[in-house]
């Protein structure tokens, strides 16, 4: 036998003598190794257990290597995208080492001047299954390390670390519960997760896409979903355009890919490895390629069909929500008082209300998408937020509840006509009159959230405005539906009764209601500017109203009764008005002290604990709002179980801008109210109720959230 092979088996075999020693003597030492330090970077070896363990243990060891990277530094992923290279280690100098299999837990997006790149800053531990050659002797694990690390410049570094285990001991370290922190960030099939990823489908463009639509199956919702692509070299992969459907149990990802020859792209039948990341949660798959057929061509057009048609469906129900139905009122009223008006002028009529609308709808579509691009924050109703709105509003319906009543009859000036779209003493109104009605009815349509409608809306705010505005022109085409209807079979409008006595009772019922939705709306303004100015603003209006009334007295004495049915309309809207602060008291708070102010951080804190928590995000200016409160949370059954369950409910109040209420509802990939979730053991993450709520939706998700079937009913009440 050579020297120098006796001296490498004399070396080797002091090596582990030394490890087994301070084993022996129980050191603490021996599950970490000292730390490399680099100008940017820190890198060590960390083990979950203080030594081998026994001869016949035959389970591979854990171990970890740790990297802490300085403040705005990174180091990258095994696939670093568009620039950057992954470290590489080598373990040559390790003893008694057969393997050493390290995992990469899911990274993070750098995306800088349209580059793409994936990596990991502050602290990453990758984990390591090592397994020794001999089982039951100490081991030596050595790493030699070339990395690149990464922040305005980019630094090429290498590292070399060591970290001994003896041949004795075997208990837990300190390290172990870090080592499992990032062991459970690694991607695997998603089970786990409730995640499933399905196969891409090639999509050609320019550029092409790859189209991967991923899934909850555990019940709970995406947030911030990414994909991360990995193919072959000749390819590179853009950011995915993410889009959330299903309520946000489902998101379909448009990954751009990027190939210097045309002939590069045939992609059919090709691997790539896809990998979901959702917060903590992720998953892996790789999967084959497959051609895009029929059933896929909605989705490579940047949103399928199905979303139109929920946007269609969510604007022709809005046609039934309070808040649109006086001014359909308003043209069954112009209708019954033209009865001589023929089918062209019923046609022109109704289609310039049907163009309003949708007018209003893309007018709406582009006003939100250039605050999303300046940053703003957007939603659906968000402009009943602003005062002046609201002022105008109420002054615009008190004048169509005056033009109803009968008031404006009499020397009616041509642009108060062509407000109240009813007709002129001359005759036919205007199409502009028409025109404007749309626009109106488009106005107080949004503060009402109908089925459908907030899964269209949200979708649509969360894209990009090309999107936006056609996914708003399927809604105003829905809400116009009924009058598009009419202008096609002009004959609808001979089943209407024929004119009578009955006309004017009609006509001030509609009256009655619109006045009724001019106190609404100032009811809530006093949210936004006081009790004191919506009085002057709503005194100012009832003179008004009075003043006009008197001129048509001194021509119409039989006018006498509307004015004074008017003011006393106005009498009693003012007293409810200073008789309290004139917020919606009930959507904030109840006698019971049942719901307590939102409070987002201490819900996972509550759910932790093992209770159940349900949030109502509501506003003075939602309708929609209101109805819930009184049909499903005002329900016995629903109020008993809030009451006597270990439940805490919480009112989130957006009547005014409020960072962390539009925060908590763009988490959900919502813009818009009434918007209700559950949370508890069983749903962490939380439970997204219907627009629309029945008693029996909110018991169902208590149920769920509870997550166990036999839990006893708490008789107290949580508190935060």
């Amino acid at each position: 036998m050579s020297n120098v092979s006796i001296l490498h088996r004399c070396s080797c075999a002091l090596v582990l003598l030394t490890a087994a020693f301070f084993g022996f003597m129980g050191t603490a030492s021996a599950a970490v190794s000292p730390w490399h330090d680099n100008a940017f970077t820190s890198v060590r070896l960390v083990a979950a257990q203080s030594g081998v363990g026994g001869a016949d243990d035959e389970s591979p060891l854990r171990f970890g290597l740790e990297f802490r990277m300085a403040e705005n530094w990174k180091i990258y992923w095994r696939s670093p995208g568009d620039a950057g290279y992954p470290p590489t280690i080598d373990w040559n100098r390790s003893l008694n080492v057969a393997s050493a299999n390290l995992a990469w837990p899911a990274p993070m997006r750098f995306s800088v001047l349209g580059l793409e790149t994936f990596g990991y800053e502050k602290t990453v531990i990758f984990p390591l299954m090592v397994v020794p050659v001999e089982s039951g002797k100490a081991v030596r694990l050595s790493a030699s390390i070339d990395y690149l690390t990464c922040s305005d410049i980019c630094v090429p570094e290498q590292a070399s670390v060591s970290l001994d285990l003896p041949a004795v001991g075997g208990g837990i370290t300190d390290n172990a519960h870090d080592i499992s922190r990032f062991v459970a960030q690694v991607p695997r099939d998603g089970a786990a997760h409730g995640l499933r990823i399905g196969n891409p489908v090639f999509a050609p463009g320019d550029p092409p896409n790859l189209l991967v639509v991923a899934q909850r199956v555990s019940g709970l919702l995406f947030k911030q979903p990414d994909l991360y692509v990995e193919g072959p070299e000749r390819l590179s992969f853009g950011k995915p355009l993410v889009s959330l459907h299903d309520g946000g149990r489902a998101a379909t990802f448009r990954v751009p890919v990027f190939a210097a020859k045309q002939d590069d792209l045939a992609l059919t039948g090709e691997a790539v490895t896809l990998t979901l990341v959702d917060g903590m949660r992720n998953a892996e798959a790789t999967l084959d390629i497959r051609a895009a057929t029929s059933a896929d061509s909605t989705i490579s057009g940047g949103f399928s069909l199905t979303i139109l048609a929920i946007a269609f469906l969510g604007g022709l129900i809005l046609n039934l929500m309070p808040c649109v139905l006086p001014v359909l009122g308003m043209k069954l009223a112009g209708l019954v008082n033209t009865p001589g008006a023929g089918r062209a002028a019923i046609r022109r009529g109704f289609l310039a209300t049907a163009a309003g609308i949708i007018f209003a709808f893309v007018l709406l579509a582009v006003a939100l998408a250039g605050l999303k691009l300046g940053g703003a924050t957007i939603g659906w109703g968000i402009q009943f937020q602003q005062p002046v709105f609201l002022a105008f509003m109420a002054v615009v319906v008190t004048v169509f509840a005056c033009n109803l009543w009968g008031l404006f009859d009499i020397r009616l000036p041509a642009f108060a006509s062509m407000l109240g779209g009813l007709p002129k003493s001359g005759g036919e109104t205007s199409l502009f009159g028409h025109f404007v009605t749309g626009i109106f009815a488009t106005l107080l349509a949004t503060p009402c959230s109908a089925p459908f409608l907030g899964t269209a809306v949200g979708f649509a705010l969360a894209r990009g405005w090309q999107e936006m505005i056609v996914i708003f022109i399927a809604i105003g085409i829905g809400l116009a539906t009924p009058y598009l209807t009419v202008a096609g079979i002009p004959g609808l409008a001979g089943l209407l009764p024929k004119p009578g006595r009955w006309m004017m009772p009609f006509r001030r019922l509609l009256a009655l209601a619109l006045a009724g939705t001019a106190v609404w709306l100032l009811s809530v303004m006093m949210a936004s500017v006081g009790v004191t100015i919506t009085l002057v603003i709503g005194s100012v209006l009832t003179v008004a109203v009075a003043l006009i009334a008197l001129r048509c007295v001194a021509a119409r004495p039989q006018a006498l009764s509307g004015l004074a049915t008017a003011l006393l309309v106005a009498a009693i809207g003012l007293a409810v008005w200073d008789s309290g602060d004139g917020a919606d008291t009930a959507s904030k708070t109840d006698d019971s002290g049942l719901w307590q102010p939102f409070a987002p951080r201490a819900i996972a804190g509550l759910v932790a604990a093992g209770h159940t928590v349900i949030v109502d995000v509501t506003a003075d200016w939602c309708l929609t709002c209101k109805v819930n409160k009184s049909v499903a949370f005002g329900n016995p059954d629903v109020e008993r179980a809030l009451d006597r369950r270990s439940v805490t409910s919480m009112v989130a109040d957006w009547t005014l801008p409020d960072p962390a209420v539009t925060a908590y509802l763009v988490s959900f990939e919502r813009y818009g109210i009434p918007f209700n979730a559950v949370y508890g053991p069983g749903a962490p993450d939380g439970i997204v109720l219907p627009e629309l709520l029945r008693p029996g939706d909110i018991l169902d998700a208590l149920d769920r959230a509870d997550g166990i079937a036999d839990r006893p009913v708490s008789e107290t009440r949580n508190t935060i």
